[in-house]
């Protein structure tokens, strides 16, 4: 299983990460977030990265040039689209990107399921509140084109076993603070997602 580790804020966290095995890390571009972070500070960190770490970018509310320029500025890899974006947005958007959806209903996560997709649970504040999604939700529902989000820890990983998710995404679950990664928690929620 793929594992994203989410609002990355300095090198520390981001290598730790890496170093337990991240398949991806998550850069925070909206500015009402406390995991934001600054585009030259993202930068920064990701030019110290190991190669094969995928970077992605969040957004929220923003025009699709905007977030073009960041990615290309920081060397963000996929544009993580955090709204409901309409189509005219993924036209004009250059990046490669994913979207989010955030469910309010089951039938929510049956949207798009052609693309990869990463799944949430509905907040007002665009994620990162550790809301977890009703698990039933996927029963009898292909997982294997979605990444879930949401109120995940190292604990309660193994309730995914029976839905092959292509992968899990991971933010306040694994944080001291926020914007602070607990080193520990990170090792751990990864080793156990790897077993899945």
């Amino acid at each position: 299983m793929k594992v994203k580790i989410c609002g990355i804020t300095n090198l520390d966290d981001a290598t730790i990460a890496c170093q337990a095995g991240a398949d991806a890390l998550g850069f925070v571009f909206y500015e009402e977030s406390p995991r934001y972070i600054l585009p030259q500070k993202a930068k920064e960190i990701i030019k110290n990265l190991p190669p094969f770490v995928k970077t992605v970018g969040l957004f929220v509310n923003v025009k699709a040039l905007e977030a073009d320029n960041i990615c290309t500025f920081a060397g963000i890899d996929i544009a993580q689209i955090h709204f409901e974006a309409n189509d005219e947005f993924f036209r004009q958007l250059q990046t490669p990107y994913i979207r989010v959806i955030r469910a309010a209903s089951k039938e929510d996560i049956e949207k798009y399921k052609d693309e990869y997709i990463i799944v949430d649970a509905y907040v007002e504040s665009y994620g990162g509140e550790g809301k977890r999604i009703a698990l039933d939700w996927f029963d009898g529902v292909d997982c294997s084109k979605i990444i879930l989000a949401g109120g995940l820890t190292s604990e309660n990983l193994h309730e995914l076993e029976k839905y092959n998710f292509y992968g899990v995404d991971v933010s306040s679950g694994v944080e001291i603070s926020k914007g602070k990664k607990d080193h520990i928690k990170v090792r751990e929620f990864i080793i156990n997602a790897k077993r899945l």
